[in-house]
């Protein structure tokens, strides 16, 4: 048992902070949540999102408060710090500090660094710097803000409906560096200790093996519009396809419920391959 879960990220795992907030990046709306309990909550899924299956599986979480925000990427700030600055006025720097040291952290960003920025004709960012170039950029930034990183994939990039091989390997170096970051971090702040949850590798074997999840359909969204269900997302009212979990991908950039469960539960316990160097769940028994 850890006495809390802090989350930070994107829309890959907002539930739904971006709903009061002056930002189009919002999915309060039906067929969003068509399968969640209570409906529309702003999550960018059908139904749960990975860390909602993560605090399922485990029961090992308390408390706990979840940051996350549609279009974040790595360089916003947060308002952690005025959290903290709460609990340490209820019950002291002391007991805050032992607190904390025994919380998980989950902080899942990059997807939108390579989207909307990288990858947009409007940005000069990519001739700035070489895909190696600024995969080391996002690192050092990643490096000082103790992170993990999530996957990439853009249907509407590909006219044959498979994940487009010239966007996928844009962020081949940036998760091969996240990984040598967490030894990093590791060896030089003995007194925490961190995880690379490789969502990758995770999520690439489920496109290469579909039917070995239990999908049918991994080249085109179940609600979006566009060239394979995937240059627009979901909207308002749109009518999604009726059997979802045969589904890898819900719309243009998220997948389905189903999809986020089985990685869940592949962070949660899974093996050195795809959670190095140990897993949620042993790390948690720390």
């Amino acid at each position: 048992m850890v006495p809390a879960m802090f989350i930070f990220g994107d829309s890959l795992i907002d539930n739904g902070n971006n709903n009061n907030l002056p930002s189009f990046a919002k999915a309060n709306y039906y067929p969003y949540g068509i399968d969640f309990d209570g409906g529309p909550t702003g999550r960018f899924s059908n139904g749960y999102t990975m860390v909602d299956e993560i605090e399922a599986t485990g029961e090992a979480v308390m408390h706990g408060l979840n940051y996350a925000s549609a279009a974040a990427g790595i360089l916003d700030i947060t308002n952690f710090e005025s959290t903290l600055d709460q609990i340490t006025d209820n019950l002291g720097a002391d007991a805050v500090s032992q607190s904390i040291a025994k919380c998980i952290f989950f902080i899942g960003m990059g997807s939108n660094d390579y989207l909307n920025n990288y990858m947009m004709p409007n940005y000069n960012t990519r001739n700035q710097y070489t895909p190696t170039q600024y995969a080391n950029l996002l690192v050092q930034e990643f490096t000082r803000q103790l992170t993990v990183t999530l996957s990439l994939c853009v249907l509407a990039q590909a006219p044959n409906g498979r994940c487009s091989d010239d966007v996928d390997n844009l962020v081949v170096p940036f998760n091969y560096n996240v990984r040598s970051m967490v030894d990093g971090l590791n060896a030089n702040l003995p007194g925490s200790k961190f995880i690379h949850i490789d969502i990758y590798h995770m999520f690439k074997d489920i496109l290469n093996n579909p039917r070995l999840y239990g999908f049918s359909v991994a080249d085109r969204g179940c609600c979006g519009i566009g060239r394979n269900h995937g240059q627009i997302t979901c909207l308002p009212f749109q009518t999604p396809c009726p059997n979802r979990d045969r589904y890898v991908f819900w719309d243009a950039f998220h997948p389905t419920a189903k999809v986020n469960v089985i990685m869940a539960r592949w962070a949660f316990d899974g093996d050195a391959s795809v959670v190095y160097p140990m897993n949620i769940k042993q790390l948690a028994s720390l």
